[in-house]
Order: C-alpha cells, then sequence, then structure tokens
C-alpha cells in the first residue's frame, strides 16, 4: 500500500483532471488552441480534450502510467512531455507512457527517483524516436544511460546533470547520433574519465562539464590524441572546474574543430583583472571565436595577442610558454608600453594677468572656476560676478586665442593647465571679445 495519496496517482488520472473540458469552458470551438476531439467509440474519456503537443505535468505526484489505451488516446500529438519531479520509480511504467505517444520527441524525467533501478533493454526499445532525454537529479546508472543510447539511434541532445557522478563507465556501442552532452554539477576530476566520452559519442559537438571539480586537461599527445577522441568537437564548458596551469588552456588547441569556449571560474583565472584574464585567455585560444559568450573580433585578437607578449617580456627565457614564441614570430619583440598617467594634476604655477599687472600664482586644479574667482577677489579687487577669466594656454596661445571660462561649475583641470599658462581677467563691463593684442600687452 502506497504511502500517500499522491503516490499513488495515475498519468491518465493528471491529465483527465488537469484537461477536464470543465475547466475550459472558454475553449470549445473558439480557436484557443486546444482543441475538443470525441474518442473512440465506448472510451470512458469521450469528448475529453485533446491535449497539446508540449505537455508540461511536472511535480503532479505521478508514480504510474495508468490505462495504455487512455494515455494513447490523450497523447497522439504529443512531441514534449515533462514528467520532472514526480515518483515514477519503475521503468515499466515510464515505458508504458512513452510506447503509447507516437511522436514523442523531447522526454526530461529529472528528480523522478531512479537511482539503482535499471532498464531492461527489451523495454527500451520504446524510446526510438526520442531526440532529447534529460535525466538531471535522477542517479540513473551508466548501464541505463547505455541501454537507452543504443536504443535512440536519432538522439542528439542527453542531460545527466547532478547525477554523483564520479567516473564514466565505456559503453561497448557508441552513440554515434549525439551532438550535445551536458553533465554538469557532478564530481568528475580526472581527465581520463572525460576522455571516456569520445569513444562513446563520436558526432559530440557541444559538451558542458561546468561545476565538475576537473583538474587538468591532461595527454601524452594531446594534438593526435584529443583529433581522435573528439573530432567533431565545437564547444566546451569549463566553467568553475578545477584548471590550475596554463597548459591546460593551450591543450585546448587540439581540438581540430573548437570554436566556442566558456572558461569562467578557473584557478588559473583568479590573480588577475577580467581585462587580463580574456586578452591572455584569447591569446593562447588562436582558433576560438567565441569566449564566455562573447565574440573574438580580430581587433580584440591583436590587442591580447600583444598584450600577452608583453605580460611575460620579462619572464625567463626557459619559463616562456610555446604560444609566446609563435606570437614573437608573428609581431617581433615589443617594447613595454608606456606609462601614462591621466589623472588630474592638482596644482599649477600660471601667470595671472590683469589690466597692467601680473602675478604668479600655485592654483589648485581641483578647484572651480567659480571657486577661482573668489579667490581672485582681493588680488584684483573685483567682485566675483564683476569678472571673466580667459584661459591661455602657452604653447596653442597665439593660435587658438584665449578661452573664455565660462562654467563656474567646471574645474580648472578639465582645461589642461599646465605650468606657465595664463589666466587673464576682464572686468565685465568691457567687451567679451579679447583681441589677439591684448595678449601681447
Amino acid at each position: 500500500m502506497e504511502s500517500s495519496e499522491e503516490a499513488l496517482r495515475t498519468f491518465v488520472q493528471v491529465v483527465s483532471e488537469k484537461y477536464n473540458p470543465e475547466n475550459f469552458p472558454y475553449c470549445r470551438g473558439n480557436g484557443m488552441g486546444v482543441v475538443v476531439l470525441s474518442s473512440p467509440q465506448g472510451s470512458p474519456i469521450k469528448d475529453r480534450l485533446n491535449l497539446p503537443s508540449v505537455l508540461v505535468l511536472d511535480g503532479c505526484g505521478i508514480s504510474k502510467a495508468g490505462d495504455e489505451a487512455e494515455v494513447a488516446t490523450f497523447c497522439a500529438h504529443v512531441v514534449e512531455l515533462d514528467l520532472s519531479h514526480n515518483q515514477l520509480q519503475d521503468w515499466g511504467e515510464i515505458c508504458t507512457i512513452v510506447s503509447n505517444i507516437p511522436n514523442l520527441d523531447f522526454l526530461n524525467l529529472s528528480m523522478n527517483p531512479l537511482s539503482g533501478i535499471e532498464l531492461e533493454p527489451g523495454l527500451a526499445e520504446v524510446f526510438f524516436r526520442v531526440r532529447r532525454l534529460v535525466l538531471i537529479n535522477t542517479r540513473v546508472t551508466w548501464d541505463t544511460v547505455h541501454t537507452l543510447t543504443r536504443q535512440t539511434p536519432e538522439l542528439e541532445e542527453l542531460f545527466l546533470c547532478l547525477n554523483e557522478y564520479d567516473q564514466v563507465a565505456e559503453s561497448p556501442v557508441p552513440c554515434p547520433s549525439l551532438r550535445l552532452l551536458q553533465i554538469t554539477d557532478n564530481q568528475l576530476q580526472e581527465w581520463d574519465e572525460v576522455r571516456k566520452f569520445g569513444p562513446m559519442y563520436p558526432g559530440l559537438q557541444n559538451l558542458v562539464l561546468s561545476n565538475n571539480k576537473l583538474g587538468s586537461v591532461e595527454e601524452d599527445t594531446p594534438q593526435d590524441t584529443l583529433q581522435r577522441l573528439f573530432p567533431n568537437l565545437r564547444s566546451i564548458n569549463l566553467n568553475n572546474s578545477g584548471l590550475n596551469r596554463w597548459e591546460d588552456i593551450e591543450r585546448l588547441n587540439f581540438f581540430p574543430k573548437l570554436e566556442e569556449v566558456r572558461l569562467m571560474g578557473l584557478p588559473l583565472l583568479q590573480p588577475y583583472t577580467n581585462k587580463e584574464r580574456r586578452s591572455l585567455t584569447v591569446a593562447q585560444l588562436p582558433s576560438v571565436s567565441v569566449l564566455n559568450g562573447s565574440v573574438v573580433t580580430e581587433g580584440e585578437r591583436e590587442d591580447a595577442e600583444r598584450f600577452f607578449i608583453r605580460h611575460y617580456l620579462d619572464l625567463p627565457e626557459e619559463t616562456l610558454p610555446h604560444r609566446y614564441h609563435v606570437l614573437v614570430s608573428k609581431y617581433g619583440r615589443l617594447a613595454p608600453l608606456a606609462e601614462v598617467d591621466l589623472r588630474p594634476r592638482y596644482m599649477a604655477t600660471l601667470e595671472v594677468r590683469w589690466g597692467e599687472r601680473t602675478e604668479t600664482l600655485s592654483l589648485r586644479l581641483e578647484q572651480t572656476v567659480g571657486e577661482l574667482k573668489k579667490e581672485l577677489r582681493a588680488l584684483v579687487d573685483l567682485p566675483a560676478n564683476g569678472m571673466r577669466l580667459y584661459y591661455i594656454a602657452r604653447e596653442l596661445g597665439s593660435a587658438l586665442g584665449p578661452e573664455e571660462m565660462k562654467y563656474g561649475s567646471r574645474a580648472l583641470h578639465s582645461y589642461m593647465i599646465q605650468d606657465g599658462d595664463e589666466i587673464l581677467v576682464v572686468p565685465k563691463t568691457k567687451s567679451r571679445t579679447i583681441s589677439s593684442t591684448s595678449l601681447d600687452s
């Protein structure tokens, strides 16, 4: 006897309740996307609603299939089925449901308690049309995984996250149709386990390994081995793995078709700024066109490669990575970039001129024009609102003329003032126009 009424619920019961026509009085014949069809003669569910093609029954307490004929009647047009977070723990019940959905393309069995429950090969034949299979947090065994992949000749996407795998059991029968394997949040640490995916899934294009503490990408002859094991791999996600050597990043170049890489959260990259991380990684991976979801432009690649050369300039020859020598042959040995201090200066010595008088003052450049006027009141004997200030650059003054300092809230350093420049003070009663002759007086 089941421990609760919820655990005894069947697939048919849940569907009957969720899609009962009494719950959808507005749907009959008005084009709302849910169609009313009559069931076969004598069916107990005559005149029930025909289900949508994407059927979501997550978290409904389903533990059994129910009547096969009713499953078939309901699900003739179902293409995608989400049975996650239910209580299915018998592959026989799951196969009863699947065998009566003739067009099933996508099946999600995540969060069902399937740990240690093996799938008999004879039953697995009903999965032959499935192309996308989600088994997240089910703790299914590798034997069950291999039984499924042998019986799904068109399987393209397989999700095995959160299944506590610390090893990979090899399958004697490959699954050449698989294009995407997502096996995140497991406990894989050794590259010897990951390399087993190559022979098992020779057509693999996308491998998602994030949140596994993988310590290295270790091969005795990486160029030959990785080309052979993963001939079609185009994308790999190693986010939050344990990689801590640049040699591991460099080995990714030996995947012959790799175009996209995700490498966030690596111990190797923690000491660097975001910009340094991206530049060093881009420079190490010349064939990768997308890094961490962002396209690598040609301009960014050149900047990154030049940064890479300069980053290793001061290291001993014997410690330089192979990529350094490749890039030096491309760009030559680059000189270090000159350090330019772009911070505003705090003080400058200027000539302040008013009328026939001139005085040399040291001025704080963080102050505003309005504050400078207040500072000059006593010196020029004018009120702050009764004077105009003009800035004259020593080297450019004769060419550009004076620049009126109109805005009281503008900081002096924004004028790029240098030692020896001038400030001309003119009473407001005079003309705004300052002729070039006044500069020579």
